[in-house]
């Protein structure tokens, strides 16, 4: 096996397209190059991360043959941009939602399995140490049967009237902004976690405000000014799900709540113990039962096999969110070595994502329960 660094390319300029960089560099892959939007963003952003190579369309970039492609542009895009490389045989790192639609998702999933290649999707709150700490505790029945999962993730990024951000727009976000962009990373730890499969849902969501300025500034950027454009994609969601064994979980979703920063709260209640992690305070977890509550804090005492992998710094030093991308990213070039890490969120998590929004979309416009129908159910029905 070889130990040469990956060569890994970057679609994007952004926020997240920064954060990518730092992580794949911390996950030990080499930066070749990166495309943006234009040439000439393509060239700023080649000269502010220090990368040799500003391509100036995409068949430049596949022609370069980098080991890894991390796409990181608007949602809309996504779809293209990962069906072209994984036609080219690279392997993909594709941000959420993976398409904004369920069938523009399974179409993607076929296209990788086709061409056999690696494709991951950055769902790395799986990744803080705690997290697994109290997924392996479940595992191990420490916390009993499973009774109720429940939480929420708070921003406050749209928080003012004059906030704006590309995600607002349905034609380049999709349908749904808030859960598709949040929700669906607490949906996804609810479920890696707890090990219940949500089966149905039902949705309510609201608009803050009902315009915003046209975005054209940086993501979720304030007081941008100019033209204002009708809001179409919400802001709140209360979304509450029913499990494969009946059980119940409940989420409030919100881009509007003041001072919650990046608040992703997971609470799974068992008969033993309940768990709690906040994603805020990512280095010590709370674990309570009818003797009283304990906090534990990462690295101390004995912990669990997993937490012990992804520990990087020693008990008390901070570890947190840049941290956890890394690591996610250096589970993603192990598998494209030929690893099988156990835990990385793949192109079927990424369906699955889009399939659990397009239920959320769905409810919320019926007020109804309704069925989340993933890809396995559809071809069980069509057989």
């Amino acid at each position: 096996m070889t130990t040469e660094p990956l060569r890994v390319a970057i679609i994007g300029t952004g926020m997240i397209a920064t954060a990518h960089v730092r992580a794949a560099r911390d996950a030990g892959a080499l930066v070749v190059g990166v495309l943006g939007s234009r040439p000439e963003r393509s060239r700023e952003a080649a000269e502010a991360w220090g990368v040799a190579s500003a391509w100036e369309s995409l068949d430049d970039l596949i022609e370069a043959r980098p080991d890894v492609v991390h796409i990181c542009t608007p949602n809309n895009t996504h779809l293209g941009y990962a069906k072209a490389v994984t036609a080219a045989g690279l392997h993909i790192v594709v941000e959420k939602p993976v398409a904004t639609s369920v069938e523009d998702a399974r179409e993607l999933a076929a296209a990788v399995e086709r061409a056999g290649t690696i494709a991951t999707v950055p769902y790395v709150y799986r990744y803080h140490p705690l997290v697994r700490e109290i997924r392996e505790r479940r595992i191990a029945g420490e916390l009993g049967r499973v009774l109720l999962v429940h939480g929420s993730y708070l921003q406050d990024w749209l928080l003012s009237a004059d906030a704006s951000t590309w995600r607002i727009d349905p034609e380049a976000g999709g349908a749904s902004r808030a859960f598709a962009d949040i929700g669906s990373h607490w949906a996804d730890l609810a479920e890696f976690v707890s090990g219940e499969r949500f089966a149905a849902l039902t949705a309510s969501s609201s608009i803050a405000y009902p315009t915003r300025p046209a975005a054209s500034g940086p993501s979720f950027s304030s007081g941008v000014g100019g033209e204002r454009v009708e809001t179409r994609t919400e802001d709140i969601a209360v979304v509450t799900f029913r499990t494969d064994h009946g059980l119940l979980a409940n989420t409030v979703i919100s881009q509007v709540s003041g001072g919650r920063k990046n608040r992703l709260w997971l609470e799974i209640d068992g008969s033993e113990q309940s768990a709690v992690f906040d994603q805020e305070q990512p280095d010590a977890v709370w674990f309570g039962s009818e003797r009283g509550a304990t906090v534990i804090r990462r690295g101390e005492g004995a912990v669990s096999p997993d937490q012990a992998r992804l520990n990087l710094t020693p008990a008390g030093h901070a570890q947190g969110w840049p941290d956890a991308f890394a690591a996610f990213l250096r589970d993603t070039y192990a598998a494209v070595r030929g690893e099988q890490p156990e835990g990385l969120p793949t192109i079927a998590d990424g369906v699955r994502s889009v399939e659990i929004i397009d239920a959320f979309l769905r409810a919320s416009r019926s007020g109804s329960w309704t069925e989340i129908t993933d890809a396995q159910q559809t071809a069980e029905v069509t057989a």
